[in-house]
């Protein structure tokens, strides 16, 4: 495709959008390899730190610890440079220095000392802390400039299908990578190699977020609005939208909490190999996507606020299986994961469109940086205090660690829970009463009985209306 717009001008062609939207999806699809690796926790950086590099356990964990700092201080920076630049103008700024940020990494793995892990770690950590921080800023700065062009109508459906395409995009990286990976025994020039690969896709979708034409409402799109305390207090007078953030920081800790150790309980006590534990994400991965259109089109007519809680209860609720998991029975862990794929996707496309429905206009750079300020501080305790609970629980209980297990996995649907209460109290408008959406999935109440097999055959929740 080329681009015959102006990027810079406002577009009167009425296909404008529509290729606003093509350029948008195409961008996510390129971009999305190196953000995947950007993760704290990925195959590409867990192979790097563990197969390559052989970092210590504690600097492993100040590494996987920085994209979360970064999102927090980034809260002092994003809103000046939304004052200073348009959003476009931020977010392919910093996601080129993220890009230059990795080549730097390539360069650096062939001078960086492996026979000394510690040292290694230093200079993977300070690096780490560079090209996160660039990260955080350019995901801000785009969360800001698509609430700029997109309509409001069209954002559940067109993110839910956009979505759908970077999950088999973020697939294909994984089984991509994984492979390479194997087949290089992992030698560093693999490592630069699939750098090299994705940092080229990379700049290719700099340049799609670059012929992005301006759309009629991006240029109308409401500035920001005096200095950084005038903005603080915009955000402020917006009840709704600090709701939203009081219920993201108790879903980031019940989320975070221990999260991490589902996976350290199906390599330790399940004792499955980790070609078991990857079948087992592609299925959740892979029942994300193909639910993701029907979650787009309930979220159009329903609202955000009623679809995300029926999502996150439907859920979190069969997580209470795991406290039922154990070496010689975890014949439900695939269900488990096809079911909960399918039901997270509502609720994190859902999260992300309601936030982009309540920030305030005039401060909507600030607004979405302290949302993801609080969330992301919230989200960096978490998995520290989880961490230290359960090893207390299996220093007492060393001769039964699944039982333990057990107990800590159970409070990670009652907190889900408290915040689904949370959410009901935010209000959102234009959005339909929670008992409506679950009329609404009745045919979701039906695939549940069987563990969600025949959701590949209909997984349409709803029929659309006919077009006059």
């Amino acid at each position: 495709m080329t681009a015959t717009t102006n990027p810079t001008a406002p577009a009167r062609s009425p296909s404008a959008l529509r290729r606003a939207l093509r350029y948008c999806t195409a961008d996510g699809l390129t971009a999305t390899p190196l953000v995947t690796m950007s993760l704290p926790v990925n195959v590409f950086l867990a192979a790097l730190l563990t197969k390559a590099l052989h970092l210590p356990k504690e600097s492993i964990g100040f590494i996987a610890a920085l994209p979360f700092a970064c999102n927090f201080l980034q809260i002092f920076i994003s809103p000046l440079l939304g004052r200073w630049f348009r959003p476009k103008v931020v977010v392919t700024t910093f996601a080129l220095l993220h890009a230059v940020s990795w080549t730097v990494l390539a360069g650096l793995l062939s001078i960086m000392p492996v026979e000394d892990p510690v040292a290694s770690g230093r200079w993977l950590a300070i690096w780490f802390f560079i090209s996160s921080f660039f990260a955080s800023i350019a995901g801000v700065a785009w969360n800001g400039w698509v609430q700029d062009w997109v309509p409001a109508r069209l954002r559940g459906k067109y993110f839910s299908r956009r979505n759908r395409l970077l999950s088999f995009s973020s697939l294909a990286f994984l089984v991509g990578t994984g492979w390479a990976l194997e087949a290089g025994h992992y030698r560093l020039w693999v490592f630069q190699a699939i750098i090299a690969v994705n940092v080229v896709l990379r700049l290719l979708a700099i340049r799609w977020i670059w012929l992005t034409p301006r759309t009629p409402s991006e240029a109308k799109a409401v500035a920001p609005v005096g200095g950084f305390l005038e903005q603080l207090e915009i955000v402020r007078e917006e009840p709704s939208f600090l709701r939203f953030v009081i219920f993201g920081s108790v879903w980031a800790f019940a989320a975070n909490l221990f999260g991490t150790f589902f996976f350290v309980f199906m390599f330790e006590i399940l004792q499955l190999s980790s070609l078991t534990v990857s079948f087992y994400t592609i299925l959740g991965t892979i029942g994300g996507a193909l639910s993701l259109p029907a979650w787009g089109l309930l979220l159009d007519r329903y609202g955000n606020k009623p679809v995300m809680a029926f999502s996150l209860l439907a859920w979190q609720l069969p997580n209470f299986a795991w406290c039922f998991v154990t070496l010689e029975e975890h014949a439900l862990l695939p269900y488990i994961w096809l079911w909960g794929g399918m039901m997270g996707a509502g609720f994190i496309l859902g999260q992300f469109t309601l936030m982009l429905k309540l920030v305030p206009p005039p401060a909507k750079n600030l607004a979405i940086g302290v949302n993801i300020a609080v969330t992301s501080l919230v989200a960096a305790i978490a998995p520290v205090i989880g961490g230290a609970v359960l090893t207390w629980g299996i220093e007492a209980r060393p001769d039964d660690p699944t039982t333990v297990y057990h107990l800590c996995f159970a409070a990670v649907p009652v907190l889900s829970l408290l915040a689904a209460v949370l959410l009901l109290r935010v209000q959102e408008p234009k959005a339909s009463r929670f008992t409506s959406v679950v009329g609404a999935m009745r045919s979701v109440r039906t695939l549940s009985g069987i563990f969600g097999m025949s959701f590949f055959v209909n997984y349409v929740f709803y029929r659309p209306r006919r077009r006059s």
